[in-house]
């Protein structure tokens, strides 16, 4: 008869096991598997090495900078030797209009005055110095930097600037 509603369900009836106690010794375990599966391992370093590789584009040395736009862009891939100097706006007196800056060596923020001696300090030989100015400044400002650089004894200096985008 068949469970209704109603009705309580017949219990399940049990099943001899397929193994009978005589031939238990007969039968052999399976060999365990000593193998790694490395394809999840594989599967992780792949994701990690697209995100590394997506991510390290966008990084960039330095303070934060709003440079200045050009037409004619010149990329330059960042080898890490290059002597990255920043200047940066401190202090803003009008609207867009800059009153005071300061140069940054990497992260490290430089007193005017001690701007030669680190500069000869970390050039260490014919080490390329890549500056990189606000563009809220005034070309003047920027100059004394790049003068200040060149006093250093700086034979390669380049500018950093953004690409325009159409």
């Amino acid at each position: 008869m068949a469970a209704g509603p109603y009705r309580e369900p017949t219990p399940p009836r049990r099943r001899r096991p397929r193994i009978h106690k005589k031939r238990e010794g007969a039968i052999k375990p399976g060999a365990t598997k000593n193998d790694i599966n490395v394809t999840p391992l594989v599967d992780v370093v792949l994701v990690l090495l697209i995100i590394f590789m997506v991510v390290t584009p966008m990084l960039h040395r330095g303070v934060h900078v709003d440079l200045p736009v050009t037409q004619n862009h010149e990329k330059k891939q960042d080898t890490g030797e290059q002597l990255v100097v920043s200047v940066r706006c401190e202090k803003f007196a009008a609207k867009n209009d800059c009153e005071t800056s300061a140069a940054y060596i990497e992260t490290d923020k430089i007193a005017n005055d001690e701007l030669v001696a680190r500069v000869r300090k970390e050039l260490k030989g014919a080490r390329p110095v890549h500056v990189r100015a606000d563009k809220s400044l005034h070309y003047g400002d920027v100059r004394k930097v790049l003068e200040k650089i060149h006093d250093a004894g700086a034979q390669n200096v380049g500018m950093g600037t953004d690409e325009a985008k159409e």
